[in-house]
């Protein structure tokens, strides 16, 4: 175990200090691209204004024989788009596969100053993280980089979901964790194809009435990756991190998709993947705070002064926590305010108009 001391100075000679905390910017959708199709590279300087991250995809999706292609491709693509304030974020592949290491030293040194965040899969404990950290400040060093490059896991694996605490706490330059449910299901053997949201199959049914044990009997369709993502969340927020929902992957059903989104964003989550542009807006509306909510929260807090003793406002009980619930929605409003001129005139509007009514 490395002491507290050390914890914040460079794990290579001339690399950048780590960071001491997590930077929190607007990441509620994580856009993936694959910068090997030409066709979606052609998409990039349209699809960079609409997302909070865009994300060069070089692990699953891609074909073995194109990995190199993709790796190149997204290092052009880098070089040639001015990103603004959109992050721009890289999947590497897998540790244990022969592509990783190359991933790493080219895109570091290649282009370090323009990434962000690079996102490690299949991640089973925190000796995946402490041998990325290592490795990325050498080549941090190597390349003159001023920033520290961020880390991302993905958690889809039954050992990662067992040392979830262990993997949030592995390094400074932890920024996140997504869920990671089709390989998470694979790895648990759970009788699944589907990539993320609910099963048919797995329900609750109400009791039978009478001596009857099949009609009337009503079931609930219930998710599947609760528990993991209440754990991931929790996880995340101890250590200072950001958690997110992965992917969705029926496109079509866009109202699942709306509805598992909406899911993670109530239970903490700040963002989710999205594998297509239909999923960039629902992901925008449903990890954005509705306008009245956001005008509730300001009326609570101004009502709440100082923050503390309790208020009666339109019949509803405020006290301590409550105002610590509605800073949480005010905060996120205020961060996605500055980069979203429409959502600053709604939050704005709305605010005035509930605070005029006082």
């Amino acid at each position: 175990m490395r002491s507290p001391k050390d914890f914040f100075r460079p794990l290579a000679v001339g690399a950048p200090a780590p960071v001491r905390q997590t930077p929190v910017r607007p990441s509620r959708m994580i856009h993936f691209f694959d910068p090997g199709n030409e066709k979606m590279v052609a998409k990039v300087p349209d699809l960079a204004p609409r997302v909070d991250v865009l994300l060069g995809n070089l692990e699953d999706g891609v074909r073995a024989d194109r990995k190199q292609a993709a790796r190149a491709g997204l290092v052009q693509v880098a070089r040639a788009t001015e990103f603004g304030d959109t992050q721009l974020w890289t999947r590497v592949n897998s540790l244990d596969s022969p592509w990783a290491l190359d991933d790493l030293i080219t895109l570091v040194t290649s282009i370090g100053d323009k990434l962000d965040v690079i996102m490690i899969p299949k991640v089973e404990g925190p000796e995946d993280i402490h041998y990325v950290d290592r490795l990325l400040a050498q080549l941090e060093a190597r390349a003159g980089l001023s920033r520290p490059l961020l880390v991302h896991a993905i958690l889809e694996t039954a050992s990662g979901v067992a040392r979830v605490e262990e993997i949030a706490n592995a390094s400074p330059r932890m920024q996140g964790i997504s869920l990671g449910p089709a390989d998470l299901a694979a790895s648990r053997r759970m009788k699944t194809t589907r990539v993320g949201g609910g099963h048919p199959g797995y329900v609750v049914r109400t009791d039978p009435v009478g001596d009857d044990l099949v009609s009337g009997r009503a079931t609930y369709q219930q998710d599947l990756w609760h528990y993991t993502l209440a754990r991931m969340v929790d996880a995340c927020v101890a250590a200072g991190i950001l958690p997110y929902y992965g992917p969705f992957g029926d496109i079509r059903d866009t109202v699942g998709c709306e509805d598992q989104f909406r899911s993670a964003y109530l239970l903490g989550c700040v963002g989710a993947w999205s594998l297509h542009p239909a999923q960039i807006a629902i992901a925008r509306k449903v990890f954005s705070p509705d306008p009245a909510e956001v005008a509730w929260a300001r009326r609570v807090i101004a009502a709440m002064g100082d923050g503390t003793g309790a208020v009666l406002l339109d019949g509803k009980m405020q006290d301590d926590a409550t105002v610590r619930q509605c800073r949480v929605v005010a905060l996120l409003a205020d961060a996605l305010a500055a980069r979203d001129p429409e959502l600053a005139h709604a939050y704005e509007a709305a605010t005035k108009e509930a605070l005029a009514d006082d």
